[in-house]
């Protein structure tokens, strides 16, 4: 069933130039009569060089007049289609929410193209998969209505994909369309741990954070401390979202079988652009063919009014890029706001470093959120701990001290000695990253680390009273102001 796909997958090692050009021209085809091809004149424009000449970088604030003018009704604007469909971004919690178009072509090009490519990976990589035989549990968000305009619908990308789908493959999955719909949060993790403590389920699908949230509730309604108790045929989580090393030896300690997989994914609401292809590579194969053109800013250049953007033919392995996307539902030279590094350009495959404003680098520290998460692992193996969430933050200089960062963590498993743990990471943190280490060199710069326990759900609460409970809601691990910082600390009581 899957062959002819697994052979396509396959030529991105072999042309992947031409694969690129070749969608950079038929996304300028489609939209050269829309209000934005013509303002960009896309008749003209017939090479990458052109194109990179006439579009500028776009961030939402750049597109958001267009996007209000399609959710009130308006159509032919950024993309040839009309747009009934939104995903709320919810990447940061920050009060603004950005709402990205999904059209029919974006949604089997790019959004649905991506959950078939990566069941037809696992199964060429396991042979001996069962995950047919029964459900798949997709842990998505909300669905609903718009205040602006009755007939435009508006949810969390999974939510739009679930709503979207095809009937069929409700035979497949659970919870029902009309409990995974549902809006509220906690009422809908109730009515989810009744459906599925009664089903087959073979794999799961969703953001590791919330998945641990169902996970646990499971467990304690019915009186396990193994899910494979409950699910024994359970064998691979398709995840994404946020890291998953965080959350690597709690959901180890959750689902003792042996037999259990992992494969990440980069599923974004603009679209679907990675998917881990080998089981024994963390890395994740950069998607070719899905209606995205990819193109790639230094990070040390991100903050330049004229930055250096390179298209994927010219990426670097190893160095740290600003990804940029041009997309089948209207996107244009679009910085979403992710941080990739790539591992390989034969073919081509990246791991997620962070985001693009969730970093410190308050005193020249450069500290992304791939050197943080990696760091934690290292201190948690130290010390015989487990991190359930954290988020870390800048205390500024004064007169008479260095500056220094402040993290806040909520320990699965605490340490013997909250001490001994930044002993640890400030330790890893040194030896990961060499602008830290300079900045920390005889405390001058940059001081000894403070590490503050988190009380027990602190985390789920803020994010409970900032109304970002479930879905893609994820807490911002590193900041360089102290916005989450300062209004989480007065929680902590």
């Amino acid at each position: 069933m899957f062959r002819n796909r697994l052979k396509a997958l396959r030529k991105y090692e072999d042309c992947p130039d031409w694969i690129q050009d070749s969608q950079l021209k038929e996304l300028i085809s489609k939209a050269h009569n829309t209000e934005w091809g013509r303002k960009y004149d896309y008749n003209s424009i017939t090479s990458y060089r052109r194109f990179a000449e006439t579009v500028p970088i776009q961030d939402y604030d750049d597109i958001k007049p267009y996007i209000e003018r399609m959710i009130h009704g308006e159509s032919n604007l950024i993309w040839s289609e009309r747009i009934r469909w939104f995903a709320q971004s919810s990447g940061t919690t920050n009060d603004k929410s950005k709402f990205i178009p999904v059209g029919k072509t974006s949604l089997q090009q790019c959004h649905y193209r991506g959950p078939t490519d990566i069941v037809a990976t696992y199964l060429n990589n396991v042979a001996d998969s069962k995950m047919f035989s029964g459900k798949a549990l997709i842990l998505g968000g909300s669905r609903k209505v718009t205040d602006l305009n009755k007939r435009v619908f508006v949810g969390d990308v999974s939510a739009v994909l679930i709503s979207n789908m095809n009937p069929l493959a409700n035979l497949f999955r659970t919870p029902s369309k009309k409990v995974i719909l549902m809006d509220e949060w906690e009422a809908k993790l109730e009515m989810i741990c009744k459906e599925v403590v009664k089903k087959n389920v073979t794999n799961l699908s969703g953001v590791p954070s919330w998945f641990l949230v169902l996970i646990n509730k499971i467990l304690a309604d019915n009186g396990k401390n193994d899910i494979s108790e409950i699910w024994p045929n359970l064998e691979v989580f398709f995840h994404g979202g946020v890291s998953f090393t965080p959350y690597r030896e709690q959901y180890k300690k959750k689902i003792s079988s042996s037999r259990m997989r992992y494969m990440e994914t980069y599923n974004a609401s603009e679209g679907f652009f990675a998917m881990q292809d080998d089981l024994s590579d963390p890395a994740m194969l950069l998607l070719l063919d899905y209606g995205v053109f990819y193109e790639f800013i230094p990070m040390e250049d991100i903050d330049s009014d004229n930055p250096a953007i390179v298209p994927l033919k010219d990426v670097e392995i190893g160095r740290n890029y600003a990804l940029v996307i041009t997309t089948n539902n209207g996107l244009w030279r679009y910085k979403i706001g992710d941080t990739v590094k790539f591992t390989s350009n034969k073919p081509h495959k990246i791991i997620i470093t962070g985001r693009t404003k969730h970093y410190i680098n308050a005193f020249g520290e450069e500290l992304m959120v791939a050197n943080a998460e990696k760091a934690l692992m290292i201190a948690c193996e130290k010390t015989r701990a487990s991190v359930r969430e954290y988020t870390a933050a800048p205390v500024f200089m004064s007169d008479i001290n260095s500056g220094k960062h402040q993290w806040l963590i909520e320990f699965e498993k605490e340490p013997s000695s909250i001490s001994d743990f930044a002993i640890a990471l400030d330790d890893a943190l040194k030896s990961l990253n060499s602008d830290y280490e300079a900045k920390r060199y005889k405390d001058m710069t940059l001081d000894f680390p403070e590490v503050i326990k988190a009380r027990q759900r602190l985390f789920y609460e803020w994010l409970k009273v900032k109304g970002k409970l479930g879905g893609q809601n994820k807490v911002p691990r590193l900041s360089n102001s102290r916005e989450y910082m300062d209004s989480l600390l007065p929680m902590n009581k």
